[in-house]
């Protein structure tokens, strides 16, 4: 899930000079639900390749695959495929399903939603989904505190 970190007036305004300029923005997702979370920095937003994904390790040894799509649009899900049990989605295919941001595991192509995490072809399966900002053009990962 992505958040904004500014304002949604504000991130119009920008994206609308960074195209008048001929420049790509990254732009928000998602919301997350409410409450406190701890900012993990995980790489510059230059860093990021539209179409491909990054794993990044977060506090505790867990991992999180990060998107950004060629729209601009960045998306963090949890790394470790449910069905191969290895941690392996950072390196998935991105695409869509009827207008649905998706992921197809590199192993054995399940599909997953980068919005909601759910499994498309079976809905008793969920990847965990994370909040994400960017700020000072670095790509931020919210994590719930405890």
């Amino acid at each position: 899930m992505t958040t904004l970190a500014t304002p949604p007036e504000a991130l119009q305004a920008e994206v609308a000079t960074a195209a008048a300029a001929g420049r790509n923005v990254v732009r928000p997702g998602i919301l997350p639900s409410p409450g406190h979370r701890q900012w993990v920095s995980a790489c510059p937003v230059a860093a990021l390749v539209p179409g491909r994904g990054v794993a990044v390790l977060l506090p505790g040894g867990a991992q999180a695959a990060l998107f950004l799509l060629p729209n601009g649009m960045i998306y963090a899900v949890d790394n470790l495929d449910p069905y191969a049990r290895a941690a392996v989605l950072s390196r998935g295919l991105t695409g869509d399903r009827g207008g649905e941001p998706t992921v197809a595991s590199p192993l054995l192509k399940q599909v997953f939603s980068l919005r909601t995490g759910a499994a498309l072809d079976d809905p008793d399966v969920a990847l965990p989904t994370y909040a994400v900002r960017v700020q000072h053009g670095t790509v931020r990962i919210g994590l719930p505190l405890p």
